[in-house]
Formats: structure tokens, C-alpha cells, sequence
């Protein structure tokens, strides 16, 4: 009995810590990647290999496009950075439908991003390389503006309907939102429930960034209706406002008050505004108000910051960031945040070696690699080209700066930094309580049974959680395990964007609710995933050991408490 005992709990704790990493990730990956990649719904067209009858227009007077069109703003504006162009008969046609390689094409004019990924030698099978769009379209791909469709196909001639555009330039330009999508949606547009579950979190983003802009009726997206040129020319120009390239229209302008949520006037896109809008700097946010200098960074300004990454704060030391965020530390921790704000704003151009005084009373010192075009601050590396903000520009960095004078002082630490403090934060992520499905892999229980759940997890100390749950069937099994908690780390959904996954594994009881009450030892293993700041997407694979071995993967939402 013994043997078979240790054999069994080999073979599942395997079984249980592959299922977590090779069935879970995949599964929360493949789901925030396919934004990007929507189910076609119509059949490959053919493939022009002639240039299509449009002609760069020099002027912004289209005879098609009166004084009080809708559009004409945008449309003017773009046409005068030559994004735009005309037709040979002066005409703009700008209620004609656009495809998805005249659509690359306008993004190729539009923005300068840096490419995030390649294209594969082959390219995509229905556009030849002598094709007019060809190398507009490899662009738009690798820069994660627009994907393709399974079998290497683009459709380059296929209609772009409103919602995948706007899915396409909240991609290229990593546009995301920590609120709650379904809610914007429900509350800005009357036919929500009209758009694709790939593109809920993209169009809440763009929602939230001023980009979406909606003629007739600013509460109607319409978003399988193929995207015409006006519409084309006034998202991109909101797009490009957002980057801070052009500047917002005037609020008495008639166009205005088709900006989805901008009420005739641009929402901010200052710093601060930038930093919440990602993910990659929700640590940095947090603490901006936890010291209470957002409005600050909310000035007109100019600013140039150096804004650590969730990643930089997650490799300081054991307990630090929790410290730095109790009360007795906030003078502590708004030094250390001064320090990554510059007066003024540099751009890549003039950021140049040597020593540049922070808001701190402390010079940060710059090297600049010319052979290499690497930049670092300190120690620092610089990891991305500047974000433009509306009073300044954002450098993302890969470490924390600390202030040369900070040496002697730490952060007090409270009675109990690390004591158990039931339902805290762990370094994985906030406490919640849920709903969850369980698929049984094996054994006699509720474990081995497809049945629903609860689960929660019950934070303990920085690094270790209570998570109990209940699997029910005929006899209802509680799960009952201790957990340690790892740091988020970050995963690259195929190369467009990174997102932060806490991986956890632990032990426990399983008790089983019949007349005998069966006990058991029980593994567990899983990872959370954060879904902005209300909901955490839990998957876990978990091993009973009672008079068998029942294995069953729990994949479930919690609510952030």
C-alpha cells in the first residue's frame, strides 16, 4: 500500500504540475492573443497585381467633401500630412468602403512604430510580392497592427470592418484599460453586444483613449460594418492624437461631438493617464497615489520620466515595495519617485551622455551606446523608445533608480511586515472569491467529475495563501490547500504583448462531505492571471489522494477583495 501510495503521488504530482503550465497558460494566452486574429467571414478574394487608381493629393480640398461634412476636419488634417490621398478626379469618396490592404496602407503612412515581430520568408500566400500593398501590409504585421488568417492567407482585398480596425490600432500602438470592459462598452454604445468577444478589451481601450468616433449617432459602433475612408481618417487622426503627434480638433468644432466619450472635448493623455492605461506600469500607478503626487505629473509640465516596469519593482528585494507603501514610509517613497523625473522634456534625439538633475536635487547619469543604440539610466536599462504623453515623455526602464543620498536611510518596517494578515495581498496577487468549472482527469470523486465550484484565495503573508475551494457532485469535496506564491512574471502572447501570470503551487486536505468523511492528501498547483483590477482568471490542476487518485483542473474568476 505504501508503495503504490508514493507511486501514485509521483505520477500525479507530474501530471499536475504539466497540466498547470502546458493547459493553462496556453488557454489564457491563446485567449488575449485573439484579438488579433478573428475568425474570417467571408472567402479569399483574388489578388489585384495592379496599383489601385488613387493619387497623392497635394491639397485638402476634395470636391466630394462640402464645408460642413462631418468629417472634414480629420479628413483635411490627414490630407495635409499626405496620410490621406484623393482620387485623380479631385474627388475624396469618403463613404466608400475601405479593404484591409488600403487600410495597411494608411497605417504605414500614419505611424512609425518599431517591429515586434517577422513575417516568415514565405509571406502570406494571397499576397505576391509584386502586389501594391505588399510591403505596406508586411509592415502593418510586423509592427502588430494587423494579422492574417489561418492558412497564411491576409485578404488583402476583403473588406475591414469598423471593429477590426479599431482592434488593429489599439494592437500596433498597445492601447489596454485596467477598468472593467463590459461596463464601458454597456455604457457608451447602444448595440455593445453587437461586438465580438476577441475585440471587447480593445474597443473599451480605444473607447477610452478618444480614438473611437461614431457618425451619425456617437452611441452606435456599428462594428461589423465595413470601415469607409472617413471613418478611416478620423480614427487615425485620433489615434495619432492619443501619440501626441497632432493636436486634438477644437471642441466647437461639429466633429467633435462624435468622439466617443470626449463630450466635445480630448480626454488627457498626460503621464499619468498614459501609465494607468498600462499594464506594464500598473505598479507604478499604485504607488503615484499611494505618494500623492499624480496631479503633479498631471501639470502641463514638460516632464521626461523614467518609468520602471512591473518587473523592475517585483526584482527589488523581499518586503521593500510592501514597505515603502505603509504611511510612516511616504516621504521615503516620494524621494525615490522624484528621482525618475526630469524636468523638461527629452527626446531620444537630445537624451545624450552625462549627468541630467532629477526633481530629487539628484543627477541620474545617462550613457548612451552609439554601436548598439542602447540607453541606460544608472544601471539601468531603457526598453522601449519614449512614450508621448500630452506634458511630457515616458522612458520604460528595467530596474529601479534609488537616489545616491538614500543609502542611509530604509524603510521603517511595521510591527508585522511579514505576519499573517488573513486576505492581504500576496506577491501574486489580491485576495478573491469565485466561481469555477472543474474537468476531472481521474479517480471516483466530484474531483474526476466535470462539475461547477467555488474557489477563493485567502492571502496569509506576503508569500503564502489559504486558497480553499469546493468541488460539488453527489458528495460535494472541499479542498483545503496551503499555497506559496510566486512573483508575476511576464508571458509574450505571440509576440504582440505581454501580460503578468503568478504561478502557484502547494499542498493540503481534500475532504469529502459523505456519511464517512473521507480525508485525503491533496497537491495543487496553478496560476492567476489579473484581469484589471476587479477580477483575477484562476486555472489550477489539483490531486486527491483518497481511496484513489482523483485529478481535476479547476478553471475559474475570482472577484478582487
Amino acid at each position: 500500500m505504501g508503495s503504490l501510495f508514493q507511486w501514485s503521488l509521483a505520477k500525479t504530482t507530474l501530471l499536475a504540475l504539466g497540466l498547470t503550465a502546458a493547459t493553462v497558460s496556453p488557454i489564457a494566452i491563446a485567449n488575449l492573443a485573439s484579438a488579433q486574429t478573428p475568425e474570417p467571414t467571408t472567402t479569399p478574394v483574388q489578388t489585384p497585381t495592379t496599383t489601385p487608381t488613387q493619387t497623392p493629393a497635394t491639397t485638402s480640398n476634395f470636391t466630394d467633401v462640402s464645408s460642413d461634412y462631418w468629417a472634414l476636419p480629420f479628413i483635411q488634417a490627414l490630407a495635409s500630412r499626405n496620410i490621406i490621398t484623393g482620387f485623380p478626379d479631385g474627388t475624396f469618396k469618403p463613404n466608400q468602403s475601405l479593404t484591409r490592404a488600403e487600410f495597411a496602407a494608411l497605417i504605414q503612412k500614419a505611424f512609425n512604430q518599431n517591429p515586434v515581430r517577422q513575417l516568415s520568408a514565405g509571406g502570406f500566400s494571397d499576397v505576391p510580392s509584386n502586389y501594391w500593398a505588399a510591403s505596406a501590409i508586411q509592415e502593418a504585421y510586423e509592427t502588430g497592427f494587423l494579422s492574417g488568417y489561418p492558412g497564411d492567407v491576409f485578404q488583402p482585398n476583403q473588406q475591414i470592418p469598423k471593429v477590426q480596425a479599431i482592434v488593429a490600432l489599439t494592437s500596433g500602438l498597445g492601447l489596454t484599460t485596467n477598468e472593467d470592459a463590459s461596463n464601458i462598452l454597456t455604457t457608451y454604445y447602444t448595440d455593445s453586444s453587437a461586438i465580438p468577444n476577441y475585440a471587447v478589451n480593445n474597443v473599451a481601450a480605444a473607447t477610452r483613449a478618444n480614438i473611437v468616433v461614431n457618425y451619425p449617432n456617437v452611441n452606435q459602433l456599428n462594428p461589423q460594418v465595413p470601415l469607409t475612408r472617413a471613418e478611416a481618417a478620423a480614427i487615425l487622426y485620433q489615434a495619432l492624437v492619443r501619440q501626441g503627434q497632432v493636436q486634438p480638433i477644437a471642441s466647437n468644432l461639429a466633429a467633435s461631438n462624435y468622439i466617443v466619450a470626449g463630450g466635445g472635448t480630448q480626454a488627457t493623455n498626460d503621464i499619468v493617464a498614459l501609465a494607468a492605461s498600462s499594464t506594464s506600469f500598473s505598479t507604478l500607478s499604485s504607488l503615484l497615489k499611494t505618494a500623492g503626487i499624480t496631479e503633479i505629473l498631471q501639470q502641463p509640465g514638460p516632464y521626461t520620466v523614467f518609468a520602471p516596469t512591473n518587473e523592475a519593482f517585483a526584482a527589488l528585494p523581499p518586503s521593500t515595495l510592501e514597505q515603502l507603501q505603509q504611511p510612516e514610509n511616504r516621504e521615503l517613497l516620494i524621494k525615490i519617485l522624484r528621482y525618475h523625473v526630469i524636468p523638461g522634456e527629452l527626446t531620444a534625439s537630445q537624451l545624450s551622455g552625462g549627468e541630467v538633475k532629477t526633481f530629487e536635487d539628484s543627477p541620474v547619469n545617462i550613457k548612451v551606446d552609439s554601436a548598439t543604440n542602447q540607453i541606460s539610466v544608472n544601471d539601468a536599462k531603457v526598453i522601449q523608445s519614449g512614450v508621448q504623453a500630452s506634458n511630457g515623455v515616458i522612458y520604460p526602464i528595467n530596474q529601479v533608480l534609488v537616489p545616491p543620498n538614500l543609502n542611509a536611510q530604509q524603510p521603517q518596517q511595521g510591527t508585522t511586515p511579514d505576519g499573517v494578515t488573513p486576505g492581504r495581498t500576496t506577491r501574486g496577487g489580491s485576495s478573491y472569491i469565485g466561481a469555477a468549472g472543474n474537468i476531472g482527469l481521474a479517480g471516483d470523486t466530484a474531483l474526476s467529475e466535470t462539475n461547477i465550484a467555488v474557489i477563493s484565495k485567502i492571502g496569509l503573508t506576503r508569500t503564502i495563501s489559504a486558497r480553499p475551494s469546493a468541488v460539488f457532485g453527489d458528495n460535494t469535496l472541499i479542498l483545503v490547500p496551503l499555497t506559496f506564491d510566486f512573483a508575476p512574471r511576464s508571458v509574450d502572447s505571440l509576440g504582440e504583448q505581454t501580460f503578468p501570470v503568478s504561478p502557484y503551487i502547494g499542498a493540503g486536505v481534500a475532504i469529502e462531505t459523505n456519511d464517512d468523511a473521507n480525508l485525503g492528501f491533496l497537491l495543487t498547483g496553478g496560476v492567476d492571471v489579473p484581469l484589471g483590477s476587479r477580477f483575477t482568471i484562476n486555472g489550477a490542476v489539483n490531486a486527491a489522494f483518497m481511496d484513489e487518485t482523483d485529478v481535476g483542473l479547476l478553471l475559474g474568476i475570482g472577484y478582487n477583495f
